[in-house]
């Protein structure tokens, strides 16, 4: 049985773990909270090394993108180097494949219609796939990477000007400490309403969930929400503010969707061979044997997007 774990730097209330079958594999995937604590994180993954098939790593990214090129956060490569032998993913490259594949596919398979739709994504340089997949097909999207991530009320208003800001700051905050820039551990918990009239506006809400989650609003009648892991609480919140319809990129696996750095790591097990070594291609193969869909659930009435 191949064997993968995500240790997260998220609230341990969120851990889960399945056993599954994925192409004839037998896989173990288990999500491990460190409740915020970096040296709680580098030692499990110390511990893992070499006794697992893939780590994800969670609660942070490793890597982001702008103008083409790869920025490393400072932080998680000391998490990443912590092991040897076993790969570390943070899910970049699923969702530089897997997220733009899912907007294309609830257009073209689901009759989602994101033409001229209002779009908030709350936060963009983590997830440019997605981002560029939604101005692709028409959406009319603000970004609130400056507002949400470093506290700065500009938001943004085109993908070129997202990839232009990108490319001004991201060689700053990937030296910043990740929980100035995410929420980790207990803060995953607290909501700090922000921007809500940009939430109300938007017909669409896409983005990571703790994002979306720690700055929305008490109401959200009858939006969609494009996310990635989500939780059967986070599911029961949704319905209680509104929602309508909530689709994770990820599928779900026994009443849970596990985050992209899981993902990806079984993939890359699947693969047998490192993160480095697959291309974009690599990748678009797996999932298209794996057939990996887009998980969607209908919270309040089932519309359509271009109902």
């Amino acid at each position: 049985m191949k064997r993968v774990v995500s240790v997260s730097l998220g609230s341990a209330k969120r851990d889960h773990a399945v056993v599954t079958e994925i192409l004839g594999e037998r896989f173990s995937i288990e999500r491990i909270g460190t409740d915020g604590d970096v040296k709680k994180a580098m030692e499990m993954i110390s511990a893992l090394d070499g006794k697992v098939d893939a780590i994800g790593l969670g609660g942070t990214d490793l890597y982001i993108y702008a103008g083409g090129k790869r920025y490393a956060f400072r932080e998680s490569l000391k998490l990443k180097n912590c092991a040897r032998i076993t790969p570390v993913v943070d899910g970049s490259s699923l969702k530089n494949t897997l997220e733009r594949r899912v907007i294309y596919h609830l257009e073209k398979q689901m009759n989602f219609s994101f033409a001229g739709k209002k779009v908030l994504m709350v936060s963009a340089v983590d997830r440019f796939g997605m981002a560029e997949a939604l101005c692709g097909v028409g959406s009319n999207v603000i970004f609130g990477d400056l507002m949400f991530g470093l506290g700065i009320p500009i938001p943004i208003y085109s993908f070129k000007a997202l990839s232009r800001v990108a490319r001004i700051v991201a060689p700053l905050i990937v030296n910043l400490p990740i929980k100035v820039l995410y929420p980790t551990g207990s803060k995953q918990e607290v909501y700090s309403p922000k921007h809500e009239n940009y939430y109300r506006e938007a017909e669409i809400i896409a983005g990571d969930f703790l994002f979306i989650k720690k700055h929305m609003p008490a109401e959200l009648p009858g939006k969609t929400i494009i996310t990635n892991t989500v939780t059967s609480d986070d599911i029961e919140d949704l319905k209680r503010r509104g929602v309508g319809v909530l689709v994770t990129t990820t599928p779900e696996l026994k009443g849970r969707s596990f985050g992209t750095n899981v993902m990806e790591g079984v993939l890359v097990a699947l693969a047998g061979k490192g993160p480095e070594e697959l291309t974009a291609d690599n990748f678009n193969t797996l999932l298209d044997r794996i057939g990996f869909v887009p998980r969607v659930e209908y919270l309040k009435l089932k519309k359509m997007l271009n109902n």
